[in-house]
């Protein structure tokens, strides 16, 4: 539990929190702490002035807040305003965890004789007195009407109303957790079974309820028999158990008679019936207070488990970068002493250039180690911070107390996630490999030892296929990789190699330097393995894995014209897709979880040829509009397929169509969709057109034309709508591509 305490410490004066309170923004700090820091707002009457003119809650304005202000976000806070009277405007130096905040008030003469009576101090052995030594009485004093108070931590300002301090909610659910923290630390409880001199306890029987020391955990209470089924917990453990407090019932802070029963979901709060009476959640969705508590309780555990999977995770990645570190050390030394080794057979004019290379390679030894260390520093205290986090909400989470837990768990929640979200992709990866990728020739000639440099010696490893940019088209193929990431060993060029498309032996295609090629001509309706290989002047290395492509099929004779389409196979791309797009048959059905148009586009690009899809309409509710067309790579996706400059689309709903691009409404044409019905998409780069069809019929003339450029299929729809996309289909009966007016050869 060590690395929890820093969530336990108040942001002000870095001691553990007492009586805290929490601000709108969800921190914490002391009730004492917040007195200090307040600051009077340039409209504020001062207090004296306050109590001249007959207020009579002026005494009290520390004890109720329900309203605030917040000035800003982004403000700090520090310097725009001024103190309370006589206060000066510069902050004093900074807490003891470094948080920069403003000093108190200077008391008035009559106040600051009274500090006179305040208690002497503590005696040795006695518990450390707070820091903030005013009394309740005197801070009431001197608190003014309008005070603002800037949080710590994130810098926001608030301004305190006419209620003053009383109205932040209390903290209980971290007031028990530090108690509870500060009791594990006490003292050792000792053994209740030694006679003399009792010893440290050991363990606990939750069943006995007895403290044992291990010499009268083995004589008074063996494993066996009816004993063996007994539970044996941690000392600290069974103290926090013992002492756990029952479910606490919280009062309403605006009516003290009732009991907090309720919870209103939009403001966040418990409340109590009184105040549902009174109309202020009337608009409001309000729930039973238990079935919340329980909720978020779920919600915290569920998070706390992802979290709790990082942190295996981190855990295992520091033994692994440990590892690394003892096997880059064991390297190193083997290294330097094949080095010298080599060194020492050669002539006396070698020692000189013996020196300079082993700096090389000790500059290298110190990098590698210095990286993984520092990535290992990192790391830990990344997992310090996770570990307390998780630790604290795990003691969050033991807490009976409903309106309590409420008050921190959105909080809390966030914060879990955040902290998840930090371990994200690539954090766990190591930046450094533990092999030293050089070796020593020791065959050039004396003449040539001032050359005698590190010359590389090892193949290189196998490269990596990109997928996401390998394609097949009509009868080519389109192949990218890469070299591995951490790999450093020299590449002198690439080998890629294909089969014949029918499960034959493999045939070299290209080779080069180049990452990514294109090969023409092959068969058409054919299946093609395709692997690559890198070589150096060391050798060749290991093949890559192998990838599967398929050539699309023309299933015509050569002298039809129809032949000259592509017959392309996509799908939609949940990679570019809006975050509310929903897919599913293995993204070829798609619909939305928004009542917004949102955007979704195929996995294909096409720029040449002449190319058919289709899209079947599986529900249809409420009218809407979707939007079929095609995109450039970068079109808006929260908003209405056509909307901007980036794509070119026909929208429908049950009666009619119109055509849109760049937001411009054109050829509104009869005839519509419903459940069942199908729209056709028609590509021909050939003439640069784009038209639509609705079961089997073409929709309106030809929607764009003059089409140039790379185009993805896009749709865009909303919940009421889902659809299923069809594709590697024939080119209509009716088109023949050549022609004017596609409409005219309709039979």
């Amino acid at each position: 539990m060590d690395e929890m305490e820093e969530e336990l410490k108040c942001p002000v004066c870095g001691s553990f929190f007492r009586e805290p309170i929490i601000l709108p923004c969800s921190h914490n700090i002391c009730l004492a702490c917040a007195r200090n820091i307040l600051v009077q707002t340039p409209e504020a009457e001062s207090p004296q002035s306050a109590r001249a003119s007959g207020s009579a809650a002026s005494d009290y304005d520390y004890l109720d807040l329900d309203k605030m202000s917040l000035y800003s976000e982004a403000d700090s806070g520090y310097g725009s305003y001024g103190g309370f009277a006589s206060a000066p405007t510069t902050p004093c130096p900074k807490s003891p965890n470094g948080v920069r905040v403003f000093p108190p008030a200077a008391p008035p003469p009559q106040q600051q004789q009274q500090h006179h009576l305040l208690p002497p101090p503590a005696a040795p052995g006695a518990p450390p007195p707070h820091p903030h030594p005013h009394p309740p009485a005197m801070m009431m004093m001197m608190i003014p009407r309008n005070a603002c108070l800037t949080c710590p931590q994130c810098h926001r300002s608030l301004t305190l109303d006419e209620r003053g301090l009383r109205g932040f909610p209390k903290n209980r659910v971290l007031e028990a957790v530090v108690e509870r923290y500060q009791q594990s630390k006490a003292a050792a409880l000792r053994c209740q079974l030694c006679e003399k001199s009792p010893r440290e306890a050991t363990v606990l029987c939750e069943q006995c309820d007895v403290f044992y020391c291990d010499a009268c955990r083995v004589r008074c209470h063996p494993p066996r028999g009816p004993l063996a089924k007994h539970r044996l917990v941690p000392p600290a453990q069974g103290r926090i158990s013992r002492r756990a407090s029952p479910r606490k019932t919280s009062t309403c802070t605006e009516h003290e008679l009732e009991n907090l029963s309720m919870y209103c979901v939009q403001c966040k709060t418990p409340v109590c019936y009184q105040c549902l009476e009174e109309g202020r959640h009337s608009a409001h969705e309000v729930k039973a207070l238990g079935a919340m508590w329980k909720l978020h309780k779920e919600q915290l555990s569920q998070a706390l488990n992802v979290l709790s999977d990082r942190a295996t995770e981190a855990k295992e990645f520091l033994v692994q970068l440990r590892n690394m570190v003892q096997h880059i050390q064991e390297n190193g030394v083997e290294f330097e002493a094949c080095l010298v080794a080599q060194c020492d057979a050669l002539i006396e004019a070698l020692n000189r250039r013996k020196a300079q290379l082993l700096t090389r390679v000790n500059k290298e030894h110190e990098h590698k180690l210095k990286v993984v260390r520092d990535q290992i520093s990192h790391c830990t205290v990344k997992l310090r911070q996770t570990t307390g986090l998780m630790e604290y909400c795990l003691e969050v989470i033991k807490e009976n107390d409903p309106s309590g837990f409420l008050q921190i768990s959105d909080a809390l929640i966030r914060r879990v996630h955040m902290t998840e979200g930090q371990w994200g992709k690539g954090t766990l990866t190591p930046r450094m490999t533990s092999d030293f990728d050089l070796t020593l020739d020791s065959g050039p000639l004396l003449q040539t030892i001032q050359q005698l440099d590190f010359v590389q010696m090892k193949v290189p490893a196998a490269p990596i296929l990109q997928l996401e940019e390998c394609c097949s088209q009509t009868n080519s193929a389109t192949l990218s990789w890469k070299q591995p990431p951490l790999s450093t060993i020299a590449v002198d060029g690439y080998i890629l190699e294909l089969d014949d498309g029918s499960g034959g032996q493999f045939r070299e295609v290209y080779v080069g330097t180049e990452t990514i090629c294109t090969v023409d001509g092959l068969h058409f309706n054919s299946t093609y393995k395709s692997r690559v290989k890198a070589f150096n002047s060391s050798g060749v290395g290991q093949y890559s894995k192998i990838l599967v492509m398929q050539t699309s099929e023309t299933g015509l004779p050569p002298c039809d014209i129809k032949s000259l389409a592509t017959v392309a196979w996509f799908t939609f791309d949940p990679a570019s897709a809006h975050p509310d797009i929903i897919l599913s048959n293995d993204n070829l059905t798609v619909t939305c979880n928004s009542y917004d148009d949102r955007v979704v586009m195929g996995n294909t690009a096409f720029s040449r040829g002449l190319h058919y899809w289709e899209i079947t309409i599986d529900r249809y509710d409420n009218h809407p509009d979707p939007a079929f067309g095609i995109a450039r790579g970068d079109v808006l996706k929260d908003v209405m397929l056509g909307k901007d400059d980036k794509a070119w689309a026909m929208y429908v709903d049950n009666n009619r169509s119109w055509f849109m691009h760049n937001n411009s409404h054109t050829n509104r044409t009869d005839g519509g969709i419903g459940k069942g019905a199908t729209v056709g998409v028609l590509l021909d780069f050939s003439r640069g057109i784009l038209l639509f069809l609705i079961n089997d019929e073409q929709q309106g003339p030809i929607a764009f034309d003059s089409l140039e450029g790379l185009y993805y299929p896009a749709i865009s729809l909303n919940r009421n709508v889902q659809v299923t996309l069809h594709t590697g289909l024939p080119i209509p009966d009716f088109y023949t591509p050549g022609e004017s007016d596609p409409s005219g050869s309709v039979c």
